[in-house]
């Protein structure tokens, strides 16, 4: 008999994640396109491994592609987390669970048997009340874990009370988006773990720049490759892209990296390369100077007749720009300084920590 994808709401995906991880029941959307919907095609499912879940990614650029996650990938990607993290716990759920972090939380709730602790986000992230929900899971014996985003972090850490809460935790995984030096050092001694992956990995797969047990990394073409029991079976009625994407069971990603003593260090994304009059600029590299005087940047190419690409940058806080401007030049060299520039209240976003790149070159052009 032929399974089905149904949409349901965030909410009830905890409810409904046993049937669709055996099997029994169809695989869920919990967020996403209606065209995701509708029965599994050719190599989209199997009896032995179901595809449970379907994540809607959000991509930089263009149309939404969903992801075909199975059990196994589901399961291994937990348990492989669990050993990781020093065994089984309770979590509390911070990120919506229309995402693969927040999914993940659930399944390794599961796996323990143990109900997280589920915050209400429906008016946002509030650090009071992830105190309060820290403080409910210690209520709980043994260990205690959450994940966040560095966007949450950086809230919680200007509080006493937050970093209290953080520092009673037995593991927080830390994902969405790249951790800076500077956010870790404000989080003092917390059990910070940065975690590398995505929804086509089942999450977090590389942990502070070590695979978990099972994974394995490569650089191909100075891309990141990935290989494990954690890989997505591919893209939802997109062969074409599954083929491109997962290749002789390699995901590549479009992630630049190198192994430096076997760990993984994420240099930037392929696409986040700034051409301007012959000069490569890497956007990461001047969001991450721009970062140790501001409390977020996102730098962008616009283009330009003559240049072929300009640096764009916008940052949140107050800044000299002048200042930020001459601190570029000195570190990263006349090609990197930007030349828009503007402040914004706040980066606009496409999911959980993740910066919407095509928001801000739109904002700035």
């Amino acid at each position: 008999m032929t399974r089905s994808v149904v949409a349901i709401s965030p909410d009830e995906i905890h409810s409904r994640l046993p049937a669709a991880l055996d099997g029994s029941g169809p695989a869920l959307l919990p967020g996403g396109p209606e065209s995701f919907t509708g029965p599994l095609g050719v190599g989209e499912d199997s009896d032995d491994d179901p595809t449970a879940v379907v994540v809607a990614t959000s991509g930089s650029t263009g149309e939404p592609k969903g992801v075909l996650l199975s059990a196994n990938a589901l399961l291994s990607s937990a348990e492989l987390t669990l050993n990781r993290l020093g065994g089984p716990g309770q979590w509390i759920l911070a990120t919506p669970a229309r995402y693969i972090g927040g999914i993940q939380v659930l399944v390794r709730s599961l796996l323990a048997g143990i109900h997280p602790v589920c915050m209400d986000l429906e008016a946002g992230f509030r650090v009071p009340d992830f105190v309060a929900a820290v403080s409910a899971v210690l209520d709980t014996p043994g260990r205690h874990y959450t994940a966040l985003v560095p966007t949450q972090l950086a809230r919680i850490v200007t509080s006493t009370e937050g970093l209290e809460a953080l520092r009673a935790l037995d593991g927080i995984v830390m994902g969405g988006a790249p951790l800076s030096a500077e956010l870790r050092s404000a989080a003092g001694d917390a059990p910070l773990v940065s975690a590398y992956g995505m929804s086509e990995t089942a999450s977090g797969c590389v942990y502070d720049g070590v695979p978990l047990d099972g994974v394995s990394v490569r650089i191909v073409d100075g891309l990141v490759a990935l290989s494990g029991p954690t890989l997505a079976r591919g893209y939802r009625g997109r062969p074409d892209l599954t083929a491109a994407s997962f290749v002789d069971g390699w995901f590549i990603t479009s992630d630049l990296g190198k192994l430096v003593d076997g760990r993984l260090e994420i240099l930037g994304r392929a696409d986040d390369m700034i051409n301007t009059g012959g000069v490569k600029v890497p956007a990461s590299a001047v969001e991450r100077l721009l970062e140790q005087h501001v409390s977020a940047a996102c730098v962008v190419g616009l283009d330009h007749p003559e240049w072929g690409q300009i640096v764009a940058a916008a940052v949140v806080g107050a800044a000299d720009l002048d200042k930020l401007r001459t601190l570029v030049r000195a570190e990263l060299g006349a090609a990197a300084v930007p030349k828009v520039f503007r402040v914004v209240e706040e980066l606009p976003l496409r999911g959980p920590g993740k910066v919407d790149r095509a928001a801000v070159r739109h904002y700035l052009s």
